[in-house]
Order: C-alpha cells, then structure tokens, then sequence
C-alpha cells in the first residue's frame, strides 16, 4: 500500500508553487487589511477593483491588482479550494500554464461582464453609481482553473464535476443579494469563467496528454511532459 504523502495533496512550494505562493499574497494582503484599518482598507480595495470605472481609467492595474485581495476573512476556505481545483491541475500542467488558465479566466471573464455595464452606463441606461461597486476576488480565476479540471477527471467523474461546480455557482448567486445587478453580473462572470476553463482548455489538455489523469496521483515526470512536447514542435 503506498504510504500517503502530504506534498501529493496539499500545495508546496516545490511541488505546486503558483498554488502555495498565490495562497501566501493572498494571506498577506488579507492580515494587512486587519493592520491598516477598516477605512484605510476600504479605500484600498476601491482602488484595485475591476469596476467600470477602474477599468476605463486604470485596467492593467485594476485587472492585476483586483486578484491579489479578498473582500473577506475566508483565507482558509481558499486554502481547501485551492487545495481541491488549484493544485491537482498544477501537478500535470505546471506554474506557469496554471497561470495561464486562472489569468484567462480572471481577465475575460472581468472584461465580458464589465464592460456591457461600462456601455450601459455611457449610454445612460444604467446610473453611474453601477460603475463604482466593489469588484474583487480570486472567484473568476479559480472557477476557471476548476473548470480545467473537469477533462482532466476520469470520464465517470466528468458530469458530476459540472454538476458540482454550477451548483457551486449557483449557491454563490442565491446568497450574494439575487436581486441586485452586481450579483447578476459576478453570476455571469462566474459561469463564463468555468467555462473557459473546461470548453476553451479542453483541446490543449488533451494535445498533451493530461484529460482523464485524475484521479490517480500526478507524477513529477507528468508536469513536465506539456512543456517537453510544445519544445518538440
């Protein structure tokens, strides 16, 4: 019986270190929240959202900087999450594609959400109050890196992990105010995100090799392989 191995599933350094020191910028920046104070924190996280109006004034800053906070003190129900849908993806594919994946998502999903509002706002079909609500987070990215995961699960687990990650969105939705406009467009931003990572990654999962190597444990030489075949090319 193979002897269990905390690095197998709980994000390291050296095994998944996209995972392990994502988790630790986003535990720095919620402890510093607590340090600096309520409005000092408030103002702070105003100016890294990816609202309408950052994004028209600022949109490289706002989209980088809008990942690196929480709006709240869940660290550690990130750390499971992360744990969950982060890590299993960066053991197969590394860092830097892991990267690439929870980026697509944060930014596109950012972009195809805000900016019909900033429109709507130019057009004054929406007040302009709707272009300076708080936008921040980490959900996008992550919805997407789950997402990736579901061609990497074996056939038999692929519904479910739809399934499961809908119904996550939907809960999300029904317990973020329904009824206001945010809610519905971080609902919108949530579903196109998910689904850049399981349609827009699928093909790229499966030319190298990485759909349905879950749920077995990833192999070092596994992570490698995407990079050794794109070098082939």
């Amino acid at each position: 019986m193979p002897r269990f191995r905390p690095s197998s599933v709980l994000p390291t350094p050296d095994g998944t270190p996209f995972t392990f020191w994502y988790l630790m910028v986003l535990l720095a920046t919620t402890g510093l929240q607590h340090l600096l104070g309520q409005n000092v924190s408030a103002r702070l996280l105003e100016l890294a959202s990816t609202d309408a109006h950052n994004l028209w004034h600022r949109p490289v800053m706002s989209l980088i900087s809008s990942a690196l906070w929480l709006g709240n003190d869940g660290w550690v129900v990130y750390v499971l999450i992360f744990t969950l849908a982060v890590a299993p993806l960066e053991r197969r594919i590394g860092a830097g594609w892991t990267f690439a994946v929870f980026a697509s998502g944060h930014v596109l999903a950012t972009l195809a959400t805000e900016l019909p509002v900033m429109v709507a706002i130019g057009q004054g079909l929406l007040p302009r109050t709707d272009g300076r609500w708080l936008d921040i987070g980490v959900s996008y990215g992550f919805f997407a890196t789950a997402g990736a995961l579901v061609p990497v699960l074996a056939r038999r687990f692929r519904v479910w992990g739809v399934l499961g990650i809908e119904a996550g969105i939907m809960v999300i939705y029904v317990m973020d105010s329904p009824e206001t406009l945010s809610a519905l467009v971080t609902f919108a931003g949530h579903l196109i995100a998910a689904h850049i990572g399981m349609l827009g990654w699928s093909r790229w999962l499966r030319r190298h090799g990485v759909t349905a190597t879950l749920p077995r444990p990833a192999e070092p030489a596994e992570r490698a392989r995407p990079l050794a075949r794109s070098a082939a090319r």
